[in-house]
């Protein structure tokens, strides 16, 4: 009897202590955590460099505001703009490399270059994010097959664990998360389709082979 006593008061203890603890914590603190918990479901044991993202805070965003055009903030009025990071975008076609932004706002996420938007995509139309189990910065946005579209969105991002955790928690997506070995494909539009390979080298780059496939190393 004693025994069982002693087990229960340690639990009500313990209960009482993490009560206390939680809401001591401050605001911005309890959203990093409440992220974290996020990233570490989607990419714990799977994607190298996890372990070594625990220790970088995620900032709330990489640009500010009126860091944006005014031109792409009046076409996007009325949505509240969560996060905004530099990102590379590779075309579909060529995979030329070019610098632009993404956008997440509360509904959408947004490529844009400068002044312009160059594809929009409902949370509510997203079929997928994808991402490989290396190093690299690659993230893939699966869009839907259909006339608004163009194809996916091949993105090479800094902060990448950063910046999928955004994404998923702002299109409430986490489940569509896929880490992927060695390739996946990925939408081109009108019907086609492109891969993607993944390898490790003595340095990273990303290129068009031979064969047509994107190479990231």
């Amino acid at each position: 009897f004693f025994m069982q006593t002693s087990e229960m008061l340690q639990k009500i203890c313990m209960r009482n202590l993490v009560r206390k603890y939680c809401r001591g914590l401050a605001a911005e603190r309890k959203v990093q955590l409440q992220q974290k918990v996020v990233t570490s479901a989607v990419f714990s044991g799977k994607k190298e460099g996890y372990l070594e993202s625990l220790s970088q805070p995620f900032l709330e965003t990489r640009l500010k505001e009126n860091d944006l055009n005014p031109k792409v903030l009046q076409l996007i009025r009325g949505e509240n703009i969560k996060y905004v990071t530099p990102v590379i975008k590779y075309d579909r076609n060529g995979f030329k490399a070019r610098e632009r932004l993404l956008v997440l706002t509360q509904s959408s996420a947004y490529v844009v270059e400068m002044a312009k938007i160059k594809q929009k995509i409902e949370y509510s139309t997203l079929k997928g994010i994808s991402t490989s189990n290396l190093s690299d910065g690659i993230v893939v946005i699966h869009v839907p097959e259909d006339n608004k579209q163009k194809g996916d969105v091949i993105l090479q991002c800094e902060h990448i664990f950063e910046t999928v955790t955004k994404l998923c928690i702002l299109a409430n997506k986490q489940s569509l998360v896929k880490v992927v070995k060695g390739s996946l494909r990925f939408r081109v539009g009108s019907g086609k389709e492109g891969t993607m390979v993944f390898t490790v080298g003595p340095e990273p780059q990303v290129f068009k082979d031979k064969t047509g496939q994107l190479t990231v190393v």
